[in-house]
């Protein structure tokens, strides 16, 4: 059988003529999947029986299994199983008035960040294009039947596991089918990739025609090399001022920011001291460059804390001080193991490949 989800609306077509079908029942095939999130060929009801009957038989829609679904008041937290028996964790994020959809690049993860749970797996391998997509179209089959708005997926974050740029072409391909205006359309302006700063892959997106067109969000974390260095250790090859100054001459798109993604820890990067460095930082450039800063949301298996809530809003007021736009994300799913990789650790099913 032949999954069909990680296609193009061209590959769907030139498909189905390999198939002998007519070119147009593609077009058909991929508005059932990616306007009505449709994955039973027997409800297709423009197509033949005879053809829903053959689509039953030949082709799949789903490449990933949903076993675990944990929900919150502010979130709902997925866990998929891979066909090779790997776990893969999606988020669908309660915002005031749409969802935001946090959704996997990896399984695991070889960047090393040490505050993040997922890194504990190393990379285990990239997922497929058909395993990006389909995180999305399990949520959205979901709740499809919602009352509007609550009935789409409006935001599409790359924030789960992994590194995104580490699978460039999977990346860029699902990106291709997120933003097709015949299928799933998802504005641009709507999709966000999130990075750790490697800078080769930071250099590649800058000059890719499509990802370069969709947001930026790089995960600083750190106003210097000594700190950063210390939390997320690919910075010992991807040098902090070599960071900045891309960032700094990066191609944005007219009218759009890079987010710049600070997780404040502990007595680690949260002390006054530290948001006055990063002001001073950010202070010449603060037309291209906003702040997210996200209370570090606890793991059971990890050693880090959230620093209190005053130091929080005192870290926000320097930067605000500064004329710098920083707002506060408050980890939403605790309750569920919100963060990367803890609902995984917290589901101990065997894998299939040990």
């Amino acid at each position: 059988m032949e999954l069909l989800i990680d296609k193009t609306l061209k590959e769907l077509r030139e498909w189905a003529i390999k198939n002998n079908l007519e070119r147009f029942r593609a077009d058909q095939i991929y508005q059932w999947m990616f306007k009505k999130w449709e994955d039973d060929p027997a409800k297709m009801t423009n197509l033949s029986k005879e053809l829903r009957t053959w689509l039953k038989e030949n082709a799949k829609f789903h490449t990933l299994e949903k076993i675990d679904k944990v929900e919150a008041p502010d979130s709902v937290k997925y866990l998929f199983k891979t066909d090779d028996g790997y776990l893969v964790e999606t988020v669908l994020i309660k915002e005031k008035d749409h969802w935001t959809l946090c959704v996997s690049t990896q399984i695991g993860c070889n960047v090393g960040c040490k505050f993040c749970a997922t890194a504990k797996d190393g990379l285990i391998r990239n997922l497929t294009v058909g395993e990006i997509i389909d995180q999305l179209f399990w949520v959205q089959k979901d709740i499809k039947d919602l009352p509007k708005p609550w009935n789409k997926v409006r935001n599409i974050v790359f924030m789960g596991m992994g590194e995104p740029l580490a699978n460039f072409n999977n990346l860029k391909k699902a990106v291709e089918i997120l933003i097709d205006q015949k299928g799933i359309d998802i504005s641009k302006r709507r999709l966000t990739i999130s990075s750790s700063g490697i800078l080769y892959q930071l250099r590649k997106m800058a000059n890719d025609e499509v990802l370069r067109n969709v947001n930026l969000a790089i995960s600083l974390n750190a106003p210097n090399q000594k700190i950063r260095e210390e939390i997320m250790p690919i910075t010992k090859t991807n040098p902090f001022n070599e960071l900045w100054n891309l960032l700094v001459n990066y191609p944005l798109p007219e009218g759009r920011k890079i987010t710049l993604e600070y997780v404040l820890i502990k007595d680690i990067n949260d002390q006054i001291d530290h948001a006055k460095e990063l002001a001073k930082l950010i202070k010449p450039h603060r037309k291209r460059f906003k702040v997210n800063l996200i209370p570090y949301n606890p793991s059971p298996i990890l050693p880090y804390e959230r620093p209190p809530q005053e130091r929080i809003y005192a870290f926000q007021k320097v930067l605000l001080d500064n004329a710098i736009i920083a707002t506060i994300r408050w980890s939403k799913g605790q309750d569920v193991f919100g963060a990367c990789g803890q609902l995984r650790a917290k589901r101990e099913i065997p894998l299939l490949n040990n």
